[in-house]
């Protein structure tokens, strides 16, 4: 089958396009050919099979019809303007997060005008769609009542894809997806950066910052499961969810207390130390309006998994990051 994944270039498109090359597929189903698109040209492992790699911006009035000029069998729609910028940037936010989708979606359904065409799509949402107040646990029938922009843009997407999906122009679904910690790279600005920061700093022997009390609790899920997800979605007979096409993905509630215990079980209380109480009222007031956690039966009973616990996300990603080993100057 031929693939499609928009915003291939940022974090979570990269580790999809690097396990689709690993495993020559997208769930159980061969890959043949896997396009690439984001603003800025997509790499992929040497391996990967070939495709598009295109350089477009999703708001762009004919980047939509480019994509699907090829006709993938599955596309999965990753490309947004994230949170904070969305936020930030209201116009650009809109027009990334939801005229963009809608663009794709009314590209898929004016290919089929000229031959039969119904393609698999899997939309990347966000527990931002939810607003507090929440209850202990948000369960699959709580009110999506996003209180930022990005969560509003989101949960559009989702009732635009549930729609399209009902009337026959594709075979659609929303996977709502946790905060993804550990995140690679280098610390940045977003406001939930911390709840990676104060993992991945320390298992390599550097200081990071915390921002918030160590009893804050939220909703995670490590990169792995997240490509896990998409490969289940790939499979997934949708006629079974019905016409409510948009999924809570289960995850890891965890406090930062409980976070940083599994620090010290993996990597020792030396790694520990190196997380530096810095208390910020204006990101804890932030992160205070998050969702904490979430019963995910409906998923679960659809076959999507996620990490069993917080060892084991610091597990991934020793592994999947590190080699599998700690540096020397990080190790107990």
């Amino acid at each position: 089958m031929r693939v499609l994944i928009t915003g291939a270039a940022g974090m979570i498109g990269r580790k999809l396009t690097e396990s689709i090359a690993t495993r020559a597929s997208l769930g159980e189903r061969e890959v043949s050919a896997l396009d690439l698109a984001d603003t800025l040209v997509p790499t992929a492992p040497d391996d990967a099979p070939g495709g598009l790699r295109l350089a477009a911006d999703i708001a762009a009035p004919d980047t939509a019809a480019r994509l699907v000029a090829n006709r993938p069998d599955v596309i999965v729609h990753l490309a947004a303007l994230p949170s904070a910028g969305a936020e930030d940037f209201f116009e650009r936010g809109y027009a990334i997060n939801l005229d963009g989708t809608r663009s794709l979606l009314d590209a898929i359904r004016a290919e089929a005008h000229s031959a039969p065409y119904h393609p698999r799509l899997i939309f990347s949402s966000t527990i931002a769609v939810f607003g507090a107040p929440f209850p202990d646990r948000i369960g699959d029938d709580f009110l999506a009542a996003p209180l930022t922009s990005y969560g509003t843009q989101k949960v559009m997407g989702e009732l635009m894809i549930s729609d399209y999906s009902r009337r026959g122009f594709l075979d659609g679904i929303s996977l709502r997806l946790p905060t993804i910690c550990i995140r690679p790279g280098k610390p940045n600005l977003a406001a939930s950066g911390f709840f990676s920061n104060i993992l991945r700093e320390p298992l390599i022997g550097q200081e990071a910052e915390l921002p918030v009390p160590e009893t804050t609790r939220h909703w995670f899920a490590s990169p792995r499961a997240a490509v896990g997800f998409i490969h289940h979605a790939a499979d997934l007979d949708l006629a079974r969810l019905g016409p409510r096409r948009a999924l809570n993905m289960p995850g890891v509630s965890a406090t930062v207390a409980e976070q940083i215990d599994a620090l010290r079980r993996i990597a020792g209380e030396k790694a520990t130390r190196l997380i530096i109480r810095k208390p910020d009222p204006k990101i804890a007031a932030i992160v205070a309006g998050w969702p904490r956690d979430f019963d995910t039966r409906r998923a679960s009973e659809l076959g999507f998994r996620a990490d069993a616990g917080f060892d084991d996300i610091l597990l991934a990603h020793i592994e999947d990051e590190l080699q599998g080993s700690l540096p020397v100057n990080a190790r107990t």
